[in-house]
Order: C-alpha cells, then structure tokens, then sequence
C-alpha cells in the first residue's frame, strides 16, 4: 500500500472552494493550521537565506494562492454587505 503524497495548498483551498461554501464561510476560511505552520516555516527558511528551488516554488504559489483569497474572501464580504442592506 502506497502513502498518498500530502496535500498542497492548491489541493487544500480547491477542495474547499469545490464543496460550494457559503458566504459567510468563505468570508471566515482560514487554512489549516498544518499549512499555515508550513508557510511560517518558509518565511523563516527564506529570512535566513536557506531556502531550497523547491521551497521557493512552494513559497512562491503559498504567496499566490494567499493574493487569491484575499480577493475571493473580499468578494464575499462585499455580497454579505449587500445582503445585508
């Protein structure tokens, strides 16, 4: 039996996004401590210098999807405002 290869943050966030969460729980998402754990490990990893290219790929698409859902979770406030008016 093979061990299955650890979730990405990409895999993380679209199989949250794909589960069609409400407004208000995407207004509320945060990732998983283990990942948010990992992404604090890579600022630090980068801040002494001794990233690898694999970990600066890894922090690279943290980087991008964090940009991402600052703008999804935005959005949603936005349309719960809305609502709310």
């Amino acid at each position: 039996m093979t061990n299955a290869p650890p979730k990405t943050i990409k895999d993380v966030v679209t199989d949250f996004l794909g589960a069609a969460p409400s407004l208000n729980e995407i207004a509320g998402y945060r990732l998983p401590q283990e990942l948010q754990e990992r992404a604090h490990a890579l600022l630090e990893k980068n801040r002494t210098g001794s990233l690898s290219d694999d970990e600066r790929s890894e922090m690279e698409e943290f980087r991008e999807i964090d940009h991402l859902l600052t703008l999804v979770k935005a959005k949603a406030k936005l349309k719960l405002k809305a609502q709310a008016s």
